[in-house]
């Protein structure tokens, strides 16, 4: 079967976040200045073939740890379709 795998990359909240801050800059800039914080991060989706939606996601998890995300500065969310 065929899964739908979205994994949501972040920075770790203990970091700064300079895209995000830049962000948030421009946004007051526009006047939007009831915006407290912004994080940028990824939203990656994955297709994913396997047999049930647990080893789909072992398999996202997998791929998460080994490229899609920095452990030492991000972590990361998996949700299975």
């Amino acid at each position: 079967m065929t899964y739908t795998v979205q994994i949501k990359v972040m920075p770790l909240k203990e970091l700064l976040d300079p895209q995000g801050k830049a962000v948030k800059g421009g946004l007051e800039s526009l006047g939007l200045n009831s915006i407290e914080d912004v994080r940028i991060g990824k939203n990656i989706s994955l297709l994913i073939e396997a047999e049930n939606p647990d080893r789909a996601k072992q398999i996202a998890e997998e791929a998460s740890k080994k490229l899609l995300a920095n452990p030492v500065m991000e972590y990361f969310e998996i949700n299975v379709n």
